[in-house]
């Protein structure tokens, strides 16, 4: 995105956090709260990775007191999160946090960067304490038994017209695909989740329904490998997640290695066709999906396109 228009100050924060955040972090509703002042824009939305979504924190900085850090407002299904009073004691995490706000420097780029993570490593911890408040006992089992997998993020949701359910998004294989793929064009590490929604239970309900299940990657995973192709094993009733992700992660293993495996065989393909159409005018150097010969058939000059092979 363009940071025209912001002070120099808040353009070189809000760059740096868009390159440097882990995952990819969106901007959107940027306006300017001064009446009078004219120095340019000092608000904005970021839209902030979570368990497979996004949680939308309203960025407000004063353009005239660059000296003070900015303020955020949290969204209004998150009016109980409290990051400054999440604990009864002021430990480590504490101390560092208020340190971020306390001695923050505008002229440091990184500032924006630590305090957004700082604050969405409090807002995970946040929704973990409300999702093991649920009284259920199966969602209390399933966290005894997945806790020591990493990366997992959890989420509770509820409103007056739906019920209440309660979202896993956990990360499948240990595996750096990045490293996989020759010249790999990606910034962020690229990596596939199995999204899992249960139900909150019901006291009086006699069988617990399956959770749902959906396979979710991110974006550009889409060039080598499309999960919309791959088929969930069923889920058998009395099963839970630390049964199920072993065998999905086997089969979703041997399928990114045959994708990566194929990269090689269109190369060779493409490089086959070259004795008889000569170099191709352009192809897809990474994942060797597209290319275009120029080929001719008597006074006849026609291009021949390879897309998707």
């Amino acid at each position: 995105m363009s940071l025209d228009g912001f002070p120099p100050f808040i353009s070189a924060q809000l760059h740096y956090l868009i390159n440097h955040f882990p995952d990819k972090i969106k901007v959107e509703q940027v306006l300017s709260g001064g009446k009078t002042y004219t120095g340019g824009l000092d608000r904005f939305t970021l839209l902030i990775p979570y368990c497979l979504d996004y949680i939308k924190w309203d960025i407000i900085y004063n353009a005239e007191f660059p000296l003070a850090p900015p303020d955020i407002i949290f969204g209004t299904e998150d009016e109980d999160f409290h990051p400054l009073h999440m604990t009864g004691r002021v430990g480590e995490g504490d101390l560092k946090f208020r340190n971020i706000l306390s001695d923050w420097n505008y002229k440091d780029p990184t500032r924006l960067l630590a305090l957004i993570q700082e604050l969405r490593d409090r807002y995970m911890a946040y929704q973990k304490k409300r999702v093991g408040e649920v009284d259920d006992d199966r969602l209390t089992f399933e966290i005894s038994t997945i806790c020591s997998r990493e990366g997992i993020e959890m989420q509770i949701s509820s409103g007056a017209e739906k019920p209440e359910e309660v979202k896993f998004a956990v990360p499948l294989m240990d595996m750096n695909i990045n490293k996989m793929v020759h010249g790999c064009p990606w910034r962020h590490p690229q990596k596939i989740y199995l999204q899992v929604i249960y139900p909150v239970g019901k006291k009086y309900a006699s069988t617990p329904s399956a959770p749902r299940l959906k396979l979710m990657s991110t974006t550009e995973l889409r060039a080598l490998f499309t999960i919309e192709d791959v088929k969930l094993p069923s889920w058998l009733d009395g099963m839970c997640m630390a049964e199920y992700l072993p065998h999905l992660e086997e089969s979703l293993q041997k399928q990114v290695l045959e994708a990566v495996s194929l990269i090689d065989i269109r190369r060779h393909f493409i490089e086959a066709l070259a004795p008889l159409l000569g170099r191709p005018l352009e192809a897809d150097p990474v994942f060797c999906r597209k290319a275009t010969f120029l080929a001719s058939s008597g006074s006849f000059v026609f291009l021949v396109p390879l897309d998707n092979c």
